[in-house]
C-alpha cells in the first residue's frame, strides 16, 4: 500500500514538471494563461461564467474543437480565478478520461447544443481523489509562484489544518 506522503510527493513532482514547461504571463493573468495554453495545444479554450452550476463550482467540457471552462459567477474574483485554474489544471494534467451524461451538465449550460458534439464533460465529482488533489495543487502552485506577492505565503491555524485534512496530508506532507 502506498503511504499518503509518498502519494503527495508524486503529485507534487508531477505538478512541478507541468509548471516547468508552462510559460506563465507576467504580470499573471488567468485568462491570458488560458489563451497561451490554447495556442500551445492548437485548441481554443473559452471561459464561461455560470450561476448555480448544478452542484459544481467549475466544469470543463470538451465540445468539438473547443474546451469550455465554466466557473461560478456568484463568487469573488480571486475564487473565480482559482476555479478557472483548477479546471485548467485538469486539462493540463490530462484528466480527460471521465465520461458523464451530457444532459446532466452541458445541456443546461449550453441550450441548443447538439449532444453528439460534446466529446467529454468533466465535473469535479467525476475525478479520483488523486486527480482532484493534482488539479487543486497545480492551481495553487500557479497562484503561489506567479500571481501573488514575492514572499511565500504561509498558511496557519484552523484553515491550514482543514486544508491538510481535506487532502489527507500529515504535517510532513503539507506544502506549508
Amino acid at each position: 500500500m502506498t503511504r499518503p506522503g509518498a502519494s503527495f510527493k508524486r503529485i507534487r513532482r508531477r505538478c512541478d514538471e507541468i509548471l516547468r514547461d508552462l510559460p506563465l504571463p507576467t504580470p499573471f493573468d488567468a485568462v491570458e494563461l488560458c489563451e497561451t495554453v490554447a495556442r500551445r495545444r492548437g485548441r481554443a479554450i473559452r471561459l464561461a461564467p455560470m450561476r448555480n452550476g448544478f452542484g459544481v463550482m467549475g466544469l470543463w467540457a470538451a465540445v468539438g474543437d473547443v474546451d469550455m471552462i465554466f466557473y461560478e459567477e456568484a463568487t469573488t474574483p480571486p475564487h473565480q480565478e482559482h476555479i478557472i485554474l483548477h479546471e485548467l489544471g485538469h486539462l493540463l494534467c490530462g484528466h480527460d478520461k471521465a465520461q458523464l451524461p451530457v444532459a446532466e451538465y452541458a445541456l443546461p449550460l449550453m441550450p441548443g447544443l447538439d449532444p453528439r458534439m460534446v466529446r467529454t464533460v468533466l465535473g469535479r465529482t467525476s475525478y479520483s481523489a488523486a486527480e482532484e488533489q493534482e488539479a487543486e495543487l497545480l492551481a495553487s502552485l500557479i497562484l503561489q509562484r506567479f500571481s501573488r506577492a514575492t514572499a511565500p505565503v504561509r498558511l496557519g491555524g484552523v484553515a491550514a489544518g482543514r486544508i491538510d485534512a481535506a487532502f489527507g496530508w500529515t504535517p510532513e506532507d503539507s506544502p506549508r
